[in-house]
């Protein structure tokens, strides 16, 4: 029997599809298994080990005990979407109506999905970012869009100007931006922004953000692309809980932009998940009202857990790009005689009992080569357990 349909394109878009026409694991699945069968410390995969406030996880489980455990409102319920919408003023002064431009999704992935798929039409350019997260070269190929990039190089990974302005044309329907950015934890700058503003308005793209590491900044401040002047009217903000409040398996994520673009996303999104997470919606809605003070914390104290994985890196004798925001940390692997990262980080649980992913991973075929001795290391763990890491790591220079 021979399987027809989009299952094959969503695969090749994110670099699945083997010449023989047979699916490979992800690098991720890859690495975390490795990990479970060597018993390495899995710095590969962004997930933390420790659970989030008290406060949201009593809500949820109040919200449990209380009945809130059928399908709640299509759009999310509405103390959850008002919740949102006074993050989004309280943060960036962004204005939104909770009732007509906030959705409420299955994490931000179903959020990205439902955007392309409803945003475009078979052969229209999405433009992303290279390298680009894994999810968003799946989702374009399953909407039989055209995946266009722009590439972000060692070791700032910040775009070439130029080269963005000659990858954005008619053509591009969306342009695509993770800010801060996963794999390479860089923010990209308020010129960037701007310009991609200016871009958009000029061959009349729609701008989809992906801002799941907002409050995960160092030393930066997060700028959303949707508060900057001409930006708002064709700007989708997505966003989730996941990151923040190390909640990744409850998937609550977030679309908030125009209400003709939010509807239309509504659309797709009721025929993917229709709805999810009832007892979970109200928990995220106690976490988005927490004080100030908590979330420069959590942003503070993941900077301290970036500095000690950096430090055990160094020692090892590696070249470092040190990141502004995200779960992650770029390493290149040429000083430890390593010409290729994806072999080095089969060999890393051996060397050092520490798992990694490759950044290659993040990137199309034609490209390889120029990210091909760059390793990617998540510090999103207790402490005790990247000091273990560091120190294991820093044999390797020895």
């Amino acid at each position: 029997m021979t399987l027809h349909g989009s299952w094959q394109r969503t695969a090749k878009g994110a670099g699945l599809l083997r010449p023989d026409g047979t699916i490979a694991a992800t690098i991720f699945a890859e690495m975390s298994a490795l990990a479970a069968s060597t018993g390495a410390i899995n710095l590969g995969q962004g997930f933390p080990d420790e659970d989030g406030p008290e406060e949201v996880l009593a809500e949820a489980r109040r919200a449990i005990t209380d009945g809130v455990n059928q399908y709640p409102p299509g759009r999310g319920i509405l103390d959850l979407r008002e919740a949102i919408a006074e993050h989004q003023h309280r943060f960036y002064g962004i204005t939104a109506n909770p009732d007509t431009e906030v959705l409420v999704t299955a994490g931000a992935t179903e959020a990205l999905a439902s955007a392309i798929l409803a945003l475009t039409e078979p052969g229209d350019e999405v433009l992303t970012f290279e390298p680009f997260y894994d999810a968003y070269g799946g989702l374009i190929g399953l909407a039989d869009a055209r995946h266009t990039t722009v590439q972000l190089r060692w070791p700032d990974f910040q775009p070439d100007h130029d080269e963005l302005r000659r990858a954005v044309t008619d053509r591009t329907r969306i342009i695509l931006v993770n800010n801060p950015h996963n794999p390479t934890g860089a923010v990209l700058s308020r010129g960037t922004l701007e310009l991609i503003v200016e871009l958009a308005h000029e061959h009349d793209a729609i701008i989809v953000t992906d801002e799941v590491y907002e409050h995960l900044t160092f030393g930066v401040s997060h700028i959303p692309v949707a508060s900057l002047p001409g930006a708002w009217d064709r700007t989708i903000t997505i966003s989730s809980a996941g990151k923040t409040f190390n909640t990744t398996g409850w998937k609550i994520g977030w679309a908030v932009g125009p209400a003709a673009l939010i509807t239309a996303i509504t659309t797709v999104k009721q025929f993917l998940t229709y709805v999810n997470g009832a007892p979970f919606q109200p928990a995220i809605a106690t976490g988005l009202r927490l004080s100030d003070p908590w979330f420069a914390a959590v942003a503070s104290d993941l900077e301290h857990k970036r500095d000690v994985l950096a430090s055990g890196l160094r020692s090892a004798g590696f070249t470092l790009s040190i990141p502004s925001g995200s779960y992650f940390i770029v390493a290149d692997a040429t000083e430890l005689g390593f010409e290729d990262a994806s072999e080095f980080c089969r060999r890393l649980p051996d060397l050092a009992g520490v798992v990694a992913v490759p950044l290659s991973a993040f990137v199309a075929e034609e490209h390889l080569s120029e990210y091909a001795t760059l390793v990617r290391f998540a510090f999103c763990k207790k402490v005790d357990v990247l000091e273990r890491a560091a120190a294991q790591l820093a044999r390797l220079g020895r």
